[in-house]
């Protein structure tokens, strides 16, 4: 296995700039192919909206800026996973399976954990409206 040469890798803002293009790059593909992705997207508006509606505290507003970030995060690097099985075979392998399955089940957890978490910020907040 080859090591890193971190002698040719010199900071400069030409590097800084690819690695900010390659990132846009991999959120726009996974915006376009992955049909959760855009339903987080379209979940992080609503949840800002309504933070901004409700005028949530700054702790509030840290929990959910949180949330946002890992469930995107998250939806991320299982389209990685996912992209990655797909690159090793193209042929049905129960581990492929488990791997797919497994990241799945992660993103899963931290939508339903994200769920819950802005529920019972913004349930009582409605509920004061009543």
């Amino acid at each position: 296995m080859a090591s890193l040469d971190r002698k040719n890798k010199s900071f400069c803002i030409k590097r800084i700039i690819s690695s900010i293009k390659n990132s846009w790059n991999g959120l726009k593909v996974a915006y376009k192919n992955e049909q959760s992705m855009y339903i987080h997207l379209v979940c992080t508006v609503i949840l800002l909206l309504l933070s901004f509606l409700f005028e949530i505290s700054l702790t509030q507003w840290l929990i959910i800026i949180a949330i946002i970030g890992l469930t995107l995060v998250v939806e991320l690097l299982n389209t990685a996973i996912e992209s990655t099985v797909d690159l090793v075979t193209e042929e049905f392998h129960p581990l492929a399976k488990v791997a797919k399955d497994t990241a799945s089940a992660a993103e899963f957890v931290l939508t339903l954990t994200s769920a819950l978490i802005a529920l019972m910020i913004f349930i009582p907040k409605i509920m004061e409206l009543f």
